[in-house]
């Protein structure tokens, strides 16, 4: 085995992680600032809810919540991190929000963060790293075994659409309305190796993938699979990446319950994959989800028809309601209920820029609504 690929690390079957990005804005003009190396340097905290650390960018912080089985659990987590950063940016008059992307941002403005896998992927990357200065949810579910996890890698992967369309919340990017409900995903779409997992049996058959990509001088570690789902084989979870970090915590939450009723299903009812076929619409359907997100119509290659993806995710979580009352997370799912027809943070934000005539405030709007910690 290729000494890049860590060893699978057995975890607990359905347990979970989130990862937040988080954006760092000046209360001035609510444009981004370079602060975190300062905000981190100054920090007193004890490392009880998980991770509070740097990201690419000085105008970015990532938290990572400790292991969990339980979603409520992970909200608390979450509630303690976000908290805990709140009163740190507080101090140091700096505001923080959620979004996929910030409204205006000019991205030369951005400074890579220090550190040597920063530097390395600036200098690997160049302006795209800056570039990357985007905002995303990673949601990690633990797996039984190496197998079990490539396994959910694919099984995963038609369902990717419905996590953009509930997420997005990118729709501004460089002051100008995209026409898109998550344009962050655009800017991932830039890096080799983005997309999807290629058909593979096993464990085995991942090692062999990952080694022929390394003896090609493509990849040197897990992390240059910029894929939409990867194995995370040193945490032993399979990692869902295509979520735009939300507004407010509680759909980060909903969308943690939604990840972990959906892998219960999976791996209880084993369905058969057509990852082939997926993988010749996986592109068009991402595309479709990130564009129009509920009102997109997602490509179905083994039915051979077209199906409104709003309609798919009602149905879907009609049919994990079993699967999440088992798990005591079914009362998050009503969340997601609402994201369907109120169009979600997206719409949320456009509504703001129509009130308020400028970005600047809509931003603003976005801080105070993280600081409130409510939705």
């Amino acid at each position: 085995m290729s000494q890049a690929l860590p060893a699978f690390r057995q975890s607990q079957a359905l347990s979970l992680g989130v990862e937040l990005e988080l954006q760092l804005v000046s209360r001035r003009d609510f444009d981004l600032t370079r602060a975190a190396t300062d905000l981190l340097g100054k920090l007193k905290y004890d490392g009880r809810f998980g991770e509070i650390k740097l990201e690419i960018t000085e105008s970015m912080i990532e938290v990572s919540t400790q292991a969990q089985t339980t979603v409520d659990a992970i909200a608390a987590d979450l509630d303690g991190l976000c908290a805990t950063l709140r009163a740190q940016s507080e101090r140091h008059n700096v505001g923080i929000c959620g979004g996929g992307a910030h409204a205006f941002h000019h991205w030369p403005d951005r400074r890579i963060s220090p550190g040597e896998r920063f530097d390395a992927l600036y200098q690997r990357y160049g302006y795209l790293a800056k570039q990357f200065t985007v905002f995303g949810q990673h949601i990690h579910i633990g797996c039984a075994s190496a197998d079990d996890a490539i396994w959910l890698t694919q099984a995963l992967a038609p369902y990717m659409p419905t996590f953009i369309a509930l997420s997005a919340s990118s729709p501004f990017v460089d002051g100008q309305d995209t026409l898109f409900q998550s344009a962050r995903l655009n800017a991932v779409s830039a890096f080799p190796l983005s997309g999807q997992c290629p058909p593979l049996a096993d464990w085995a058959d991942f090692t062999r993938h990952f080694e022929f990509l390394a003896a090609c001088g493509i990849v040197t570690g897990i992390k240059d699979l910029y894929w939409d789902v990867r194995p995370k084989p040193e945490f032993g979870t399979v990692e869902i990446r295509v979520c735009d970090t939300p507004l407010a915590v509680e759909q980060a939450v909903a969308l943690a319950a939604l990840a972990q009723a959906l892998a219960r299903w999976l791996l209880r009812t084993r369905p058969p994959l057509h990852t082939e076929r997926q993988g010749y619409v996986a592109r068009f359907n991402k595309f479709q989800a990130c564009r129009y997100g509920m009102a997109a119509s997602i490509s179905d290659p083994v039915a051979l028809c077209v199906k409104p993806l709003g309609d798919s995710i009602r149905d879907l979580l009609d049919s994990l309601q079993d699967d999440a009352q088992a798990l005591n997370c079914a009362r998050w799912l009503t969340l997601l209920r609402a994201t369907i027809t109120d169009g979600g943070d997206a719409a949320w934000l456009r509504q703001r820029q129509q009130e308020y005539g400028n970005l600047n405030d809509v931003v603003r709007a976005c801080q105070e609504r993280f600081l409130r910690g409510g939705g």
